[in-house]
């Protein structure tokens, strides 16, 4: 059976909002799942758990799911990631999005990646005893900025509670993305969606139609895939998103109805 794939909204696509205008243009777009996110000028604010709560509560009253909670956690000798479960079980979120250190994997020794590998494998085992998955993002300047060092990443930490999200590497041809996610299908859980190009220009979903309807093709027969955020529209504008969404949601239709039954 061809697992169904929500289409979703990453709040960080639209931080000069307020929570509850996130809401309410998630629902007017017709989306299905919120990722929240956290830190400097986001939505959730760690260790204030009544606003958390409010979130969560407003979201599900709405009808919407929250997907999960994006964490800017890098897995510092420093770093706790208690703060950010906490939240997650008080926004009501089953998976927790956290970056893979701070150092890219052309720059990191095996000290450090090795450092970051123990980390990981601490904070999945805490997630894990609270019932929350921990999730890679899939970035640059981390040890996940190439396909072949985010799978070994993967490997190497060795917890079925781990996944990793997926994006498109900055600037690569259609072939070269669809050839990164190959590399580390079996861990997606969760696909960022966004048009840009050449490089970090912005432009609408529909103007790269020729991926992403090659990546969903992809992404339906992967049963871990729960949520495709729409992450950035052009000039933050929110008039956008109800169009993007739609995109969104037809390219998750066809690549359903082409997958066999």
């Amino acid at each position: 059976m061809t697992p169904y794939i929500r289409a979703g909204l990453c709040s960080v696509t639209f931080r000069q909002l307020s929570a509850d205008a996130v809401i309410e243009a998630a629902v007017a777009a017709e989306l299905d799942s919120i990722e929240w996110g956290t830190g400097d000028g986001e939505h959730v604010t760690l260790g204030d758990d009544a606003a958390a709560a409010h979130i969560g509560e407003r979201t599900r009253a709405a009808g919407l799911a929250v997907a999960s909670l994006g964490g800017y956690y890098r897995c510092g000798d420093n770093e706790t990631i208690e703060p950010l479960l906490d939240a997650a079980g008080t926004v009501g979120a089953p998976r927790v999005r956290v970056w893979a250190g701070a150092v890219g994997s052309a720059d990191a020794d095996e000290t450090e990646r090795a450092r970051v590998i123990a980390r990981l494998q601490d904070a999945v085992d805490q997630a894990s005893s609270r019932g929350i998955e921990l999730a890679l993002e899939y970035h640059g300047r981390t040890l996940t900025d190439t396909a072949d060092s985010a799978r070994t990443l993967l490997e190497s930490v060795d917890r079925p509670q781990l996944s990793s999200y997926w994006q498109p590497t900055q600037g690569a041809a259609d072939d070269a993305a669809l050839a990164e996610l190959d590399v580390v299908a079996p861990w997606v859980s969760t696909l960022h969606v966004f048009s840009w190009w050449p490089v970090a220009e912005r432009l609408r979903l529909h103007e790269r139609s020729n991926l992403w309807q090659r990546v969903f093709a992809h992404a339906a027969s992967l049963p871990r895939i729960t949520d495709a955020l729409l992450e950035f529209v052009p000039n933050d504008d929110p008039s956008l998103l109800p169009a993007e969404a739609e995109t969104l949601r037809t390219w998750l239709r066809e690549s359903a109805a082409a997958q066999p039954q």
